[in-house]
């Protein structure tokens, strides 16, 4: 199915003939399973991305990986002025036994990363090829997929802080809001196991000379909830609690597993202090706790600096951007604690992503390529009417 896309700069529209958009292409994409631990396929998606960027004149750099699939640079010609980093990831949810089916009405396509984030890859995709065509050369804008940012990007994390350093500003491909927002600001996320040791003892004959980690356990996830304060936007949740041998025992261990997320980094810093403090007191007497775990991605909080460069894109696009923060976090949460100037949600609206109902809207497609466009040309030297 072919689209026609009309770009609009000032007054004078700036017509695409939409012979590049086709959705057979992202139908192509969403049959490939790509999730995190298919390495196979999160690979072969990853090919045939390299394929589309490198007849765009990019450059690939690969790093490889053992049990998970390559994280990927796509490199453009570099040139004086400001760099500008697309960021996206390979991997979807749902497991490889689960069919991977494309399928479209006359308002939606749906599949397996449809927005989350094969539509958000292929928007992208289509703004470069318009530079390209209107070019002849893309420059100063490079792209990162990387493998694993399902699971949490434990593996990428380091390799995006550190790459992201080199850019002026960061556009992340995950799905629009509803009336096409953009991300402004995410909730930070950090999780952590809590291990206590007692002592065990017979419940009926020698119940003193036990000492209870589940209840210390017990005493423990209740100080922990108490840390939440929904008017600053802050939770703590314990989603898993474990211990014990039977009921006729005294606990001589137990487990918690909790997550925090939060707006602003003074919360951060008031969570990891009363955590600590709560693991280091004894809850109760000959139990002992170990803390494992720690941040997981940042918050990425809005700022003055994303608000000028905000400005800057709406000043590009002719129109308002609108904006919202989310409680979910993406590698966009990576970038921006980088240092770098990030915004998130250049994909497609799209809805019941993580699901087999995962759909996105075919109008905001259009849009957002249209959008995304303008901005890419900006930066590879078109100058639009600004």
């Amino acid at each position: 199915m072919k689209i026609n896309l009309d770009l609009k700069a000032g007054t004078e529209p700036m017509k695409l003939d939409g012979s590049h958009y086709d959705f057979s292409e992202l139908a192509e994409l969403i049959k490939m399973n790509s999730n995190t631990h298919n390495k196979k396929g999160v690979d072969l998606l990853g090919k045939r991305y390299q394929s589309l960027f490198e007849t765009l004149g990019y450059h690939t750099k690969r790093y490889p990986r053992n049990d998970i699939g390559d994280h990927l640079l796509f490199s453009s010609q570099t040139k004086r002025g400001n760099k500008l980093l697309l960021l996206g990831h390979l991997d979807t949810v749902l497991p490889p036994e689960v069919p991977n089916l494309f399928s479209e009405d006359k308002d939606w396509i749906y599949g397996q990363g449809v927005c989350d984030m094969k539509g958000g890859i292929h928007v992208a995709i289509c703004a470069l090829r318009e530079v390209a065509k209107r070019h002849g050369s893309i420059a100063n804008i490079d792209v990162l997929l990387v493998s694993d940012e399902e699971t949490g990007s434990d593996d990428s994390r380091q390799i995006t802080a550190v790459l992201a350093k080199s850019y002026q500003a960061c556009l992340v491909f995950e799905a629009a809001g509803k009336n096409g927002e953009v991300v402004v600001g995410r909730k930070g996320v950090g999780t952590f196991a809590i291990d206590l040791s007692g002592k065990a003892a017979h419940a009926g004959n020698n119940y003193q000379q036990g000492a209870d980690a589940n209840l210390a356990a017990a005493k423990m996830l209740i100080k922990l909830n108490q840390l939440t304060n929904l008017l600053q936007g802050t939770t703590v949740n314990v989603g898993k609690i474990s211990g014990g041998i039977g009921a006729n025992t005294i606990s001589p261990n137990a487990h918690l597993l909790l997550e925090i997320r939060y707006k602003t980094h003074n919360e951060r810093d008031r969570l990891l202090a009363a955590i600590n403090g709560i693991v280091a007191a004894e809850q109760v007497k000959g139990v002992t706790a170990k803390l494992s775990g720690g941040i997981q991605r940042d918050v990425m909080q809005a700022n003055d600096k994303q608000a000028q460069f905000l400005a800057k894109l709406e000043s590009i696009l002719g129109e308002k951007l609108p904006t919202e923060t989310r409680g979910g976090v993406s590698d966009a949460n990576i970038v921006s604690a980088a240092g770098v100037v990030t915004l998130d949600g250049f994909g497609p609206f799209g809805e019941h992503d993580h699901t087999k109902d995962e759909r996105a809207c075919k109008k905001s497609f259009v849009k957002r390529v249209q959008q995304v466009s303008l901005i890419l040309l900006e930066y590879n030297g078109v100058k639009t009417n600004v």
